[in-house]
């Protein structure tokens, strides 16, 4: 008669056939690497389902550009989006100055001919960091490589793009020459401009490092958990959409809410610190490092210094066995790129090195009332849990361009995650409310 037989597993040679890949590894339609060589020598490579093939060897070449030089341009792209914008005066009705593109979300308002002018400046200079700097120079190999690139990013739109890179380029603002964006027979007014920005053309993510995340996803809790980190001084006067962002975090959610250095180190210094999603709404500034370059820091209410070894200093000998797998909006001037060559200062790569699953940051120095709108609409769709961060970020800059006619959705960057997504127990539905996009 049948037997059972007692087993006692002691190993698990199946683990890769019988575990269900990682919900994160879904691969790019384009991927650019530049990796560093030395101080003087960048060499980018190119691959991908929608690019060209070559038969024999990958795309690849040794750019005759130093990454220092790179950084510079990446930086003057950064400054000339603030002094041409953000910063930009006119004088109201009254006859007195203004700073309207500060203040102001919608520009239907704004004078075309004026706007124009200002998108078409920062046109240029996006074009020009990739085509003049990076890309530049008439070596007939650098030229064929970005006769690739270019046909990869300009004859489709709504590709996943992938810079893997520890050189900080802020990539959503780079732009294509208006001859390589062919111009559709709707285009008018402002369209043909965005339509040049890699931001409005497709998603994109910029990575660097290898194997940030060794764990797993971890499985959906029945409520996610989320959190508010704010400097209560910011916008008291509450003339933004700040406390609308925070009651959607709020909503059907395990909701914290944090506003000094104190609380914010002391949930860092859990294991188990299990949040889904982070949110930062603070100031972030540039503080000096003795004679390294200057490392980006962000203070809550209580006027602390929050930087990349805050992270590390709390989460490094946890590992990558933990609950610690948020994705992060940092919602703060400058959280999105690194200042000179402080690449490896980060804060967003501090965070992903503990193990969050990306972050959202802007590369400039950005109004808060675009920010809190900013902000409402990507986290309310995310907080939804049906669409991408990817996804979510590329179709909210392109409603503030196309609809709004403000191009700063563009000056937002994902670092990692573009096809994280919130989380939920199957079968859960969350209402979606006042999403414009």
């Amino acid at each position: 008669m049948p037997t059972e037989l007692h087993v006692h597993i002691v190993q698990d040679p199946s683990r890769g056939f019988t575990t269900l890949p990682d919900r994160l590894t879904r691969g790019p339609d384009v991927t650019v690497s530049l990796d560093i060589l030395g101080e003087d020598r960048i060499r980018a490579r190119l691959h991908g389902p929608a690019v060209p093939s070559l038969h024999g060897t990958e795309h690849r070449i040794d750019l005759a550009v130093r990454p220092a030089d790179v950084r510079a341009a990446a930086a003057r792209l950064c400054r000339q989006w603030k002094e041409h914008l953000v910063d930009h005066q006119s004088v109201d009705d009254r006859g007195r100055p203004e700073t309207p593109y500060a203040s102001q979300v919608d520009l239907r308002t704004r004078p075309l001919d004026e706007l124009w002018e200002i998108v078409q400046e920062l046109a240029l200079c996006g074009s020009e960091l990739l085509y003049g700097t990076l890309l530049g120079g008439s070596d007939p190999r650098v030229e064929r490589f970005r006769g690739y690139l270019t046909q990869a990013l300009a004859e489709r739109e709504g590709l996943r793009v992938r810079f893997d890179s520890d050189l900080h380029v802020p990539w959503p603002m780079v732009c294509l020459e208006q001859k390589h964006v062919e111009t559709l027979p709707s285009s008018k007014g402002l369209e043909p401009l965005f339509r040049r920005f890699l931001g409005h053309r497709h998603q994109i993510e910029q990575t660097g490092g290898a194997y940030p995340w060794l764990a797993g996803l971890r499985d959906a809790p029945e409520v996610p958990g989320v959190s508010l980190n704010h400097d209560t001084r910011v916008d008291r006067k509450g003339r933004t959409r700040a406390a609308e962002v925070a009651a959607a975090l709020a909503k059907n959610t395990r909701f914290v809410e944090r506003t000094t250095h104190g609380e914010l180190v002391r949930a860092l210094d859990q294991a188990e610190l299990s949040e889904q999603l982070m949110y930062f709404w603070c100031h972030g500034h540039f503080i000096a490092n003795g004679s390294q370059p200057a490392a980006l820091a962000l203070k809550l209410t209580d006027n602390k210094t929050i930087d990349a070894q805050t992270v590390r200093d709390r989460r490094r000998r946890f590992g990558s066995e933990t609950g610690f797998q948020p994705f992060v909006v940092l919602n703060a001037c400058h959280a999105g790129v690194p200042e000179g060559g402080g690449d490896h200062k980060f804060l967003s790569l501090a965070l992903i090195d503990a193990g969050a699953r990306g972050v959202l940051g802007p590369q400039i120095e950005m109004p808060q009332a675009f920010a809190a709108e900013y902000a409402l609409e990507f986290l309310t769709r995310y907080l939804h849990g049906t669409e991408t961060a990817g996804d979510i970020a590329h179709a909210v800059a392109r409603h503030f361009a196309d609809v709004l006619h403000n191009p700063l959705g563009f000056a937002y960057a994902l670092h990692h995650g573009m096809d994280t997504r919130l989380e939920r127990p199957a079968g859960e539905n969350v209402a979606e409310e006042g999403v414009a996009v």
